[in-house]
């Protein structure tokens, strides 16, 4: 029988639904799952968890602490700690769950739950991020000492962690197909046009996700100066940027956040799906989800060659490195025939087949299942040597 799971994620569920909320919302159909985000502050409470029934079977744990400090800081530590303690007495969760970690820097808190076996879903290079705590580091590397499992979400993270872990696995982020695939061409007519979107003229070339440093605000600028007659329409929250430093223009709408529900009826009514990327220190190991999402749509996509997207996928993904060829390669989309469109859809649905969401949860639980009853001694211990 699986072990109740314990998720530490610097995460929020109902912020963007992406990759832990595809895993653990099936994980959980076998499990209980909970998920203990990072601490809110709340100057004029003790400190408590907040429970949150977040999805069949999974709960969300919200820590309310006094401590003005962002994320898992070691000051946010010490006040979690002994309350997720007590729940884990409480609920009999002590000594008998797993754990699944998305952030080193909640990697002290497993001491709390003092789980069977603990894995690290590596998603992202966090390191890399603007304003990363100079403790992560370290951090990774006490969790990568202490995990009996590791997952990248693509194999660009791999390569980069599988030397330091000899129980690397990747498991690419993948798509929810019938989801994204209500935005086919021949399906799109029987979604109701979104009313902020509805106004905007065509062609129109979209993007959807979160907007941060992640985004090459000089390619977005560029494709909406060099051809004015395109609208270009940017769904997603904005975070870590200041809004201010978006470019502005006439034909470029920022529509802001939408649910994961929503994201098809906007994909519907676009000619063109963007993957405007910085190349940078914070896109270096990133592995888009919504690479699959339009590919689920069949829309032709246009990316920087961000590494990813470009060694899977560059046949099927049109690159643009700079500005200009950005726009370039916007262009050849409008320019290809018949026969060209059909190729890249017909690789499109073949990538598509060999991948779900259903399946990556399944490979996953496969290997905590076995990490869990194992009887071998704790991965932490064969590398106290490093």
């Amino acid at each position: 029988m699986p072990l109740p799971l314990v998720v530490l994620s610097h995460l929020r569920w109902d912020f963007v639904f992406q990759r832990p909320q595809h895993v653990l919302s099936r994980l959980a159909q076998t499990r209980p799952v909970t998920v203990v985000e990072e601490p809110v502050y709340d100057a004029d409470a003790a400190p408590y968890l907040e429970p949150i029934e977040a999805a069949p079977g999974v709960t969300v744990l919200r820590p309310h602490t006094p401590v003005d400090e962002p994320g898992f800081s070691d000051a946010q530590i010490a006040v979690v700690e002994p309350l997720l303690r007590r729940w884990a007495v409480e609920t009999e969760a002590l000594g008998a769950c797993d754990a699944w970690t998305y952030t080193p820097l909640a990697t002290p808190l497993l001491d709390a739950v003092e789980p069977r076996a603990v894995v690290y879903d590596c998603m992202d290079e966090l390191s890399a991020f603007d304003h990363a705590p100079p403790e992560l580091l370290e951090r990774e590397r006490d969790l990568l000492g202490r995990a009996d499992l590791v997952f990248t979400g693509g194999p660009s993270l791999y390569r980069a962690k599988k030397d330091r872990h000899p129980d690397v696995h990747c498991f690419p982020s993948s798509v929810d197909a019938a989801h994204f695939g209500q935005a086919r061409p021949d399906r799109a007519a029987a979604l109701a046009e979104p009313a902020d979107q509805r106004g905007i003229g065509r062609p129109r070339l979209g993007f959807f996700g979160v907007i941060d440093e992640r985004l090459d605000r000089d390619i977005v600028a560029t494709l909406a100066a060099a051809r004015p007659d395109w609208e270009v329409v940017m769904v997603g929250p904005v975070v870590k940027i200041d809004p201010e430093s978006l470019p502005q223009a006439p034909n470029l709408h920022w529509l802001g956040g939408k649910t994961y529900d929503e994201l098809p009826a906007y994909l519907a009514g676009w000619d063109v799906c963007l993957l405007p990327f910085a190349q940078n220190r914070s896109t270096e190991f990133i592995s888009p989800t919504k690479t699959l999402e339009y590919m689920a749509a069949e829309r032709p996509v246009v990316s920087t060659p961000i590494t990813d997207v470009a060694e899977p996928y560059g046949e099927i993904v049109r690159l643009g490195a700079t500005p200009s060829e950005f726009v370039t390669a916007c262009d050849a989309v409008f320019l290809a025939g018949d026969a060209e469109r059909q190729r890249r859809a017909e690789a499109m649905r073949a990538v598509l087949a060999k991948t779900s969401w259903d399946a990556t949860a399944a490979g996953m639980a496969r290997l905590l299942d076995g990490a869990s009853s194992s009887s071998a001694a704790p991965v932490a211990q064969t590398l106290s040597h490093v």
